[in-house]
């Protein structure tokens, strides 16, 4: 009989039911190791110290959840600025500034959705990132495998088809 050292079975039996227990010791309640965690506590130490009141959400509202809404807002809509800042700059020198700006702007909505979902796969899991790689890379040497000429005239196709919509 084991004496001093109890098993697997009555640790469980013992632990209380309504309190789960601790597999590791993460700092103020949050889960460790994401970059976005890190960077999510390298923020609040910033706005806690640059605040006079470091326990509010800070925005123009009283009520926390409003100021998190529009700072979600806010942010969605400087990111998306961003990025299609960054796609018809990169546009920009194959195809002139007006084709560019089309080829963004007239992008499907099932063309945004799947890259969207697509995205949301790659960050939420390694599995995800894992697989959405490993579909890039398998398209690009898909391209790649095609003769030079043959894939550029395809794809200038496809953007300029979507110019012109």
């Amino acid at each position: 009989m084991m004496t001093g050292k109890r098993g697997l079975f009555e640790s469980i039996a013992r632990r209380p039911s309504h309190r789960p227990a601790r597999t590791e010791k993460a700092g103020d309640g949050e889960a460790t190791g994401g970059v976005t965690d890190v960077a999510g506590r390298g923020i609040g130490k910033l706005v806690a110290s640059a605040s006079s009141a470091p326990g509010d959400v800070p925005g123009p509202s009283i009520n926390p959840a409003t100021n998190l809404v529009i700072q979600d807002i806010a942010m969605r809509a400087g990111g998306r600025l961003v990025r299609h800042a960054l796609e018809k700059g990169l546009l920009r020198g194959r195809y002139g500034g007006a084709d560019a700006k089309a080829i963004v702007e007239n992008r499907s909505l099932m063309n945004t959705l799947v890259s969207g979902m697509l995205a949301r796969a790659a960050t939420r899991s390694l599995p995800g990132a894992a697989l959405v790689g490993t579909g890039l890379i398998a398209k690009t040497l898909y391209d790649r495998s095609k003769s030079k000429r043959a894939a550029r005239k395809s794809g200038d196709k496809n953007l300029l088809d979507k110019a012109q919509k």
